[in-house]
């Protein structure tokens, strides 16, 4: 299956912006657009959810998937007008942003989250270097995608941020934004099929909710629900991922890009598939407070940096949400077979930890080995020891063979399969190995200070297997640069 796709690549020469047009193969992304959601992760989708006042979900068919895809491939969501919604993004720090990142950037920074009440975006193929042409389509999608409420943003009004991944026909995303409007809803099956309009390569449609209360209104329930998509490119800084998270709790705007960069860095950062960080993507995040208008919002005084009860309740809240996504982002890798959870413990610092543990998801070795039904604990250990080269954390003792111990924990709460145990590698029981390897989820527990004494931070990463089918999903795809 071929589809058009225009790539400019405009920084590298003083010629004027010439856009190209190159025919581009999407086998990639056709295989998986009318397939069924697989059975082992049907469990994975909800059939119900509970989702945040205030908040309408569209979305719509422009034909930028092929015809004989059904999917929605642009969606809107947004806050109502007569709320005070706010916004916050965390945008990836590829040095090769993609427009959408540009024009969302430039957004948040003029807007400062204050009456961002929404974002729209267009699925399918991810592309960069479209030029001043392409910053342009965006701005004007942006603008557009807020005249939902009869007013465009041009002069601030009704700010949408941007999830574009042109250079796309921009006059059909255009054409199909009132047809997106019409189809402005609250229920469940609009939030389902927006969250299957963002697939590519995913199997399955990422949609959660959840409802919580604050300490200050213990009797009030607010509501938290939120879309994402990835399976491929994942890596943190930001992984190949769209993610939207809306609640109705009233946050405000510093507040809320404080509680959404930390959740991040606990999450979406915590993730690897192939080690790759995308030029495109974004996690947003928007609050209007429609449960509570009147009520104070969550707030932190930036000079003391204290956070009161609610901050901090409100943070957990969000780092469990966040990260229960992340993993159906790593749970639907490309090809992938198993779950792998990596727990580093005994570190001097959450940083080094989470450093440690970061490299040790990007060995491939250790993951090809996985897939192979090996436990390969020694490339754990050749992994770790090469872990802190080159950077600010080497020299530090940080690492000591003769503390250092390497198990694998069973999903079903059995005991712990020591593979080293303070420096010292152990005899393993070939058959609990086997019984162990041949389940979906795996955890690798690295202690670098087994000494008894309990000491020092944990940090936790997710990655998943890298299998034969990987190699061919991304052997089949080809990507076209043309000046």
């Amino acid at each position: 299956m071929y589809r058009v796709s225009h790539i400019a690549a405009t920084c590298f020469h003083k010629k004027p912006l010439q856009v190209n047009i190159q025919y581009r193969s999407f086998t990639k992304f056709d295989s998986f657009g009318n397939s069924p959601i697989p059975a082992s992760k049907q469990r994975f989708v909800p059939t119900s959810g509970t989702y945040p006042k205030g908040f309408l979900v569209g979305s719509t068919n422009v034909g930028i998937k092929p015809s004989g895809l059904s999917q929605p491939d642009l969606f809107l969501v947004t806050s109502e007008k007569q709320w005070d919604t706010c916004g916050a993004a965390v945008l990836t720090k590829n040095e090769f942003p993609a427009p959408s990142v540009l024009v969302t950037r430039e957004l948040i920074k003029e807007s400062r989250g204050r009456g961002v009440r929404g974002v729209v975006a267009n699925s399918w193929c991810a592309n960069l270097f479209t030029g001043e042409k392409g910053l342009e389509d965006l701005r004007k999608m942006s603008e557009e995608g807020g005249m939902i409420w009869g007013e465009g943003n041009g002069k601030g009004k009704d700010p949408v941020m941007v999830m574009h991944t042109g250079k796309l026909p921009i006059d059909d995303i255009i054409q199909g934004l009132p047809k997106l409007h019409q189809n402005m809803n609250t229920t469940h099956n609009h939030w389902l099929q927006a969250a299957r309009g963002i697939c590519t390569t995913d199997t399955f449609p990422k949609l959660s909710s959840r409802t919580f209360t604050l300490p200050s209104l213990p009797n009030t329930k607010f509501s938290l629900a939120g879309i994402t998509k990835g399976a491929g490119m994942i890596h943190p800084n930001m992984s190949t991922t769209l993610g939207i998270i809306c609640t109705d709790a009233p946050i405000m705007p510093p507040a809320l890009q404080q509680l959404l960069s930390t959740a991040a860095d606990k999450s979406y950062n915590c993730i690897s598939i192939e080690g790759d960080t995308s030029t495109n993507d974004m996690v947003t995040m928007f609050a209007n407070g429609a449960v509570a208008p009147t009520h104070s919002p969550i707030d932190f005084d930036t000079l003391a940096v204290s956070q009161s009860e609610d901050f901090v309740a409100f943070q957990k809240i969000l780092i469990e949400f966040m990260a229960d996504f992340a993993k159906l982002v790593v749970r639907d890798g490309e090809g992938a077979t198993k779950f792998i959870t990596i727990r580093v413990r005994g570190a001097p610092t959450y940083p080094a930890g989470k450093h440690i543990a970061s490299v040790i998801a990007r060995s491939v070795l250790f993951k090809m080995g996985v897939y192979g039904k090996d436990p390969n604990p020694i490339g754990v250990l050749a992994a770790l020891g090469y872990s802190l080269m080159d950077t600010e954390f080497a020299g530090k003792g940080i690492i000591n063979r003769e503390l250092t111990s390497v198990s694998f924990v069973p999903v079903d709460g059995a005991e712990e399969l020591n593979f080293v145990k303070r420096g010292k590698l152990m005899e393993v029981d070939e058959l609990r190995i086997k019984e162990l390897m041949e389940k979906e989820d795996v955890e690798v527990v690295v202690d670098l200070r087994d000494d008894g004494g309990g000491k020092g931070e944990e940090a936790v990463y997710w990655t998943c297997d890298i299998t034969h089918e990987f190699v061919t999903i991304n052997g089949d795809f080809r990507n076209y640069m043309q000046n």
